[in-house]
């Protein structure tokens, strides 16, 4: 099969393109190469996805025609990219532009594509608002610029399924962690404060917020089942993640346990918009997909520190 993938050279993206890729698949990856966060981290993944012969293009779905730089042959498309988190950095604007009109781009290619069997949208738990512990069948109700813009693209994705126009889903991801996460996110950060001593800047009460820390490598799992099933999961939006819930503070304790040490704290602000309780319903994924994460967070936090300490530490 020829798939694309966009927001190819990110945490997430860069692991599917690299599972696809490795299962025999011909993968062609896109990536904007933005600065929302470091760019070299970007180019760390793209480099292993070169390794694995995937091919990279670098374009701005939300400036390009893609009409004009790709052949139109693709069997799945994969759509990752986004403008992530709920950074006080990002304008409504950035939200918008990345998350509504980029989507609404790669779906209009995606209807130049005769032989597409399926638009698979990456979604989030974010859509469901400060607590994300809901049925697929729950009305959203986002808290954030984030997770507003995100479920208008999943909309808009679903739409053209309604429509009947192409196949589409969209998954539903849960507090995905492990090697590659973003250097702004939770266990990135936290590993990089114990190994440089520093403290680790903790929202207000966060320390007592429930999250279904899902290791990166089921939630692949569960995104590249979807291949072969585009009948079944036509239409649907389905929550990818873990029922097993963790505290921000029991994460922060799976990384001094494996660091070996303490990290100091340092309180900072609470954000707006921050859910307070993800708790991943994986009916459904089960249902459709024989979805089930295996991995425990001490042992995704382990994988992540490996990862951490063979590219950051000399």
């Amino acid at each position: 099969m020829k798939i694309l993938v966009t927001g190819a050279a990110g945490f997430i993206g860069s692991h599917t393109a690299e599972r696809l890729q490795n299962l025999g698949h011909q993968v062609v990856a896109l990536d904007s190469f933005n600065d929302y966060y470091d760019v070299n981290l970007k180019y760390l993944n793209a480099k292993a996805l070169e390794k694995a012969g995937v091919s990279i293009v670098e374009c701005n779905l939300s400036e390009v025609n893609l009409g004009d730089i790709l052949s139109s042959d693709f069997d799945y498309i994969f759509h990752f990219a986004a403008q992530p988190g709920i950074s006080k950095r990002s304008t409504f604007e950035d939200y918008l532009t990345n998350n509504v009109i980029a989507t609404k781009n790669i779906l209009d290619f995606g209807l130049q594509c005769q032989h597409l069997k399926l638009f698979v949208n990456i979604s989030t738990s974010s859509v469901y608002g400060l607590v994300a512990t809901f049925t697929e069948d729950k009305a959203p109700q986002p808290a954030s610029f984030y997770g507003v813009t995100k479920l208008a693209g999943e909309q808009l994705a679903l739409q053209k399924s309604r429509e009947e126009e192409i196949k589409a889903c969209s998954l539903r991801l849960y507090s995905v962690i492990g090697p590659r996460e973003r250097p702004e996110k939770m266990y990135t950060k936290l590993i990089a404060c114990g190994i440089e001593n520093k403290p680790f800047p903790l929202f207000e009460g966060s320390e007592n917020h429930l999250r279904s820390f899902t290791y990166v490598g089921d939630i692949v799992d569960g995104i590249v089942s979807v291949i072969g099933k585009e009948d079944v999961v036509n239409g649907e939006a389905i929550n990818l993640g873990t029922e097993i819930e963790h505290t921000t503070q029991e994460g922060i304790e799976a990384v001094e346990s494996v660091l070996g040490k303490s990290i100091a704290i340092e309180r900072v602000p609470k954000r707006p918009g921050d859910q307070s309780r993800t708790k991943a319903n994986i009916d459904k994924a089960r249902k459709l997909l024989g979805y089930n994460p295996q991995t425990t967070l001490l042992e995704a936090v382990k994988k992540q520190v490996e990862w951490y300490k063979a590219n950051f530490v000399n």
